[in-house]
């Protein structure tokens, strides 16, 4: 297993995460998955026996029970691994049981603590934006932890660019905790990310921590061209992601399938490889409803693609430029720095 820092912090963390939200099974996460506390020890022990230090989870996964799940089974192991949690998102029914006030925050925290059965959270992540919170209360609240000795580390996830530029520019301004790393979406599938979040990362020195890094499933080859849909969601019933052009999708996937026949793995560790060796990324959350889709993902930490391969999912997967990107791509390429070359340097001219 690699270990890569997590952005400006000394932190390392393995660049395989195993995300939990299938741990619990209340509510409308059963959806997603309904690990019981017997078989997400088997998970997480085949984790950390391939290597995995990073243990993401939230709130509101299953109501708490994901973090009551992994407290559980972590906390006799629980000096050798690290723990990221979030907050944001309703925990209750009453106007102040959701966002990123200060109130809530702090409520949040002391909760996750609780079922998590620890002292601290190593990377602590506000889960969505909160436009209604000023900026200054919420990174206030998140100093406060971190001087508590609560929390390590502070993180942000599913923030656009003005959002997470605003808030390292607050950090800055007023010497309080700067986000070490941002959990987004990125995929062969959905690569808006490439835009700005992935920029912003590698100029700014925040590490990327990828969720749902295979498409909800799309990108395992199970969804083909011409095949009947698996039993479960239908491509036009699709909202995380949502799939915007279904031929494109499956040219994707095509490619994918075939890079993976040609290397004798499968669908998934070629499409989490890809990721794992695009700029600015740290690490990829892989979860699983069972353990054979486990053993799967957790392959791809021992696949290298070779140029050739990456060559061919970059160009099957590959958006156009926006504005003002395709103008600077025409008009200023002769001084583009790192971070403007992980997105428009692919399609400049050789």
């Amino acid at each position: 297993m690699e270990y890569r820092q997590l952005g400006r912090s000394g932190l390392k963390v393995s660049v395989l995460t195993m995300g939990t939200m299938t741990f619990g099974g209340k509510g409308g996460f059963a959806k997603v998955g309904d690990t019981d506390v017997a078989g997400a020890r088997r998970q997480i022990d085949m984790c950390v026996e391939a290597g995995i230090n990073l243990f993401d989870t939230a709130d509101v996964y299953s109501a708490g029970l994901s973090e009551e799940i992994v407290g559980e089974i972590v906390e006799a192991k629980r000096d050798d691994l690290l723990i990221a949690t979030k907050a944001r998102f309703p925990m209750g029914p009453g106007p102040n049981d959701r966002g990123l006030s200060r109130h809530h925050i702090i409520r949040a925290c002391e909760a996750s603590l609780r079922r998590l059965r620890t002292d601290y959270i190593d990377l602590y992540q506000v889960h969505e934006w909160d436009g209604l919170t000023p900026l200054d209360e919420t990174l206030e609240a998140l100093d406060a932890l971190v001087q508590s000795g609560k929390v390590r580390y502070v993180g942000a996830s599913n923030y656009s660019g003005w959002h997470l530029m605003k808030a390292l520019g607050i950090a800055e301004r007023n010497h309080l905790p700067r986000f070490v790393s941002q959990q987004i979406h990125y995929t062969l599938q959905a690569r808006e990310a490439e835009q700005e979040l992935v920029p912003i990362s590698i100029d700014q020195g925040l590490g990327i921590l990828v969720w749902s890094p295979l498409a909800g499933g799309l990108l395992t080859g199970k969804y083909r061209r011409g095949q009947a849909e698996p039993s479960g969601r239908k491509l036009n019933q699709w909202t995380e992601p949502p799939v915007h052009d279904t031929e494109k999708l499956y040219d994707i996937v095509d490619t994918v399938v075939s890079i993976a026949e040609a290397r004798g793995t499968s669908g998934a560790a070629v499409a989490l490889s890809w990721l794992l060796g695009r700029p600015g990324v740290t690490s990829v959350i892989v979860g699983a409803r069972t353990d054979e889709q486990l053993a799967t993902n957790l392959k791809a930490a021992e696949l290298t693609l070779s140029a050739e391969e990456r060559a061919r999912l970059d160009a099957v997967s590959q958006t156009p430029l926006a504005y003002p990107y395709w103008h600077q791509a025409n008009t200023a390429n002769d001084r583009l720095g790192p971070a403007d070359l992980s997105l428009i340097g692919p399609h400049l001219k050789k």
